[in-house]
Formats: structure tokens, sequence, C-alpha cells
């Protein structure tokens, strides 16, 4: 199979993408987060031919996107208040909610499970697809399973050229980690993943705290259902081995003295007085997610193989790129 590229800029382009998608192919498609992997969510062997392309855990859910909150509703049992709240607050964007699955879901969008995860992604290009379409989009990331989440086109066509129909490129992705996952079929909502919408921000328009999920810092147990992505698998990952490296600046010198990786991964303004190669990867919060799944990609093309990473903050967006981070290192993490 021949990958196109599709330009996002272009409506016929956007139109054949939506032809493509209706008749149950896979469409690698532009989000504000990263770029997804799509097929009709309610199409089951639409949606099989994501697991197969992408290698991915038949026991890993995937997210539906949606054009508005109206065909969201559609698609669950029921609508919480919380979720009205929020949609309100967030929607369209990089949030997203675990509910009640509608038994037109196939199972295998949930990975069986009785719940589904649906978001409206804010992108103009993913909006006017999904208009396009009339149809709502499973889509996980657009990558090998288990690798750096793509945020160009460039990626996509890296790991899955001729794997899938085609590419609908419109350049960078503007946030570059994936949504906020947060479960609510409970009474207290739960933090599955972190995203592009932080704890701080959820709290505050809900009025009360949210529970974080025990799985944000450790490996979820092995037969544990996953009831979002990201949480159970090793994920976000070059085949380098990463250690994520806590503390202060003199403390990764002189940890990374004593283990002489073959590089490291710093922090943009980092004076970086070692001999050793470097790759950066921003200060605030919002360079570093931006920038962090590129730089991954980077440490494979270089060829290293044991890499030193500066720890981020865990506030804000910082948790979102800790959490891709500590994934990334199979939680490896030292100071």
């Amino acid at each position: 199979m021949r990958t196109l590229m599709l330009e996002a800029s272009s409506f016929a382009d956007i139109e054949l993408a939506a032809q493509l998608l209706r008749a149950g192919e896979l469409v690698a498609i532009p989000t504000e987060t990263v770029y997804g992997l799509a097929a009709n969510a309610l199409d089951e062997a639409a949606v099989a031919k994501i697991f197969a392309a992408k290698g991915r855990p038949q026991d890993n859910p995937l997210i539906v996107h949606v054009y508005d909150r109206e065909q969201a509703q559609s698609l669950v049992k029921a609508w919480p208040f919380t979720a009205q709240r929020l949609a309100e607050a967030f929607w369209p964007g990089p949030l997203t909610f675990i509910l009640q699955r509608e038994e037109r879901v196939p199972g295998i969008v949930s990975a069986g499970l009785s719940t589904l995860a649906l978001r409206v992604p804010s992108h103009l290009a993913a909006q006017a697809l999904l208009w396009a379409a009339g149809i709502p989009l499973a889509a996980p990331s657009a990558n090998r399973s288990g690798s750096p989440s793509p945020t160009l086109a460039s990626h996509v066509l890296d790991d899955l050229n001729g794997k899938i129909a085609a590419v609908l490129d419109a350049g960078p992705c503007a946030i570059g980690v994936e949504s906020t996952v947060l479960d609510l079929t409970r009474e207290i909502p739960l933090l599955l993943r972190p995203g592009g919408v932080s704890v701080e921000q959820l709290e505050s328009v809900l009025g009360r705290r949210i529970e974080l999920s025990p799985a944000l810092a450790h490996a979820l147990p092995t037969r544990e259902a996953a009831p979002s992505p990201g949480m159970k698998y090793r994920h976000y990952a070059p085949r380098a081995q990463l250690t994520l490296v806590r503390g202060d600046l003199r403390s990764f010198f002189d940890y990374a003295v004593r283990e002489k990786p073959d590089g490291l991964l710093v922090f943009g303004s980092d004076e970086i007085s070692l001999n050793l190669p470097v790759l950066r990867y921003g200060d605030s919060p919002e360079e570093q997610a931006r920038q962090l799944f590129a730089r991954l990609r980077e440490v494979d093309e270089l060829g290293w193989r044991t890499v030193l990473v500066r720890c981020p903050p865990k506030e804000g967006l910082g948790l979102a790129v800790y959490n891709r981070l500590l994934r990334a290192a199979s939680f490896r993490e030292v100071g």
C-alpha cells in the first residue's frame, strides 16, 4: 500500500480523507496534541486495522474523537453533571472523558471494557475532517506501539509508511503531548493520564479535588485492565535506555560523571560543562511538551543507547511531561 500525503489546508484533501475513513481505511490526522491514527469508531473491522498497523496490544483501549458534545452524548449511556461542566470549560480541547459505553460502539474500541474514552479535538483540520466524515473516529497516536508519539507528519511516515492509507499533514502539533484522561464514572473524578489540561485547571472548574491514579507513578499490574491508553505498557519510548535524574544541575552532573551515558537530555538554558553529547528540550513546560517526542526520536537517530534526562517539574503541564518521560524510562528514576 502506498501511503498518500494529503494537505490539511486543502478542502479536496479533507474530503478525500473523509471518504477513505468512511470506506474503512486508516488515516493519520493532526490534532492539537499529537497526530492520531483514525478509523471509523463504529466499524469493528476498521478499528482492528489500527491495532494491526501499530502492533498495539488488544487490551489497550482507544480514544474516540467526535465533532461536538451532542455526538459524544450519543455514544454513552449517561452524561453526568461533571461532564457537562468540564465540556463547557475545555471542549473542544485536550481533555478526554471516560464514561459508560453505548452498545452500538464495538467493544474492540474499549478493549472489551464497558466504558468509552471520548474527546472533542480543537484542531481546525480535525474538526473539519470529523464534520466531513460524519462519523466518530477512534484514534490513538499514529506511531508504532510504544515508540515516541508523532508531532509531525514525517514522524508518522517514519513509523507507518505503507501500512495506512493516508496522512493529513497540518504541520507541527501545538501542544505536543496527549490529552488528559479523566474517569467520570465514579463519584470523585479520577485522573488516569495527565495531559494538555492540568490538574489545577480541572479542580478550578469543578471546585473540588480530583483523585490521581497510582498508575501515574507506577506500572499497572500485568493482569489489571487498563481503563485508559498510556497506562499499562512501556510508552513514548526510544530504543535507548532513559534514566530520569531528579535534583539540581550539580546533582545531574555528578550522576553523569559516574555513569558516563551516551548522551544527555537537558533543559534549554542549562549550561553544560561536561564533555558529553547534549539534546535540549526547552525550559518551560509548554516548550518541553512541544519538543519532547521529537527529541526522543532524535536520540535513536543519533544511535545513543543510554541517556540521562533532567527531570521536569511536576506541576501544571509539567506533570504530563514528567509522566511521558517516566514511562519512556520504564519508571527508572534516581536522585
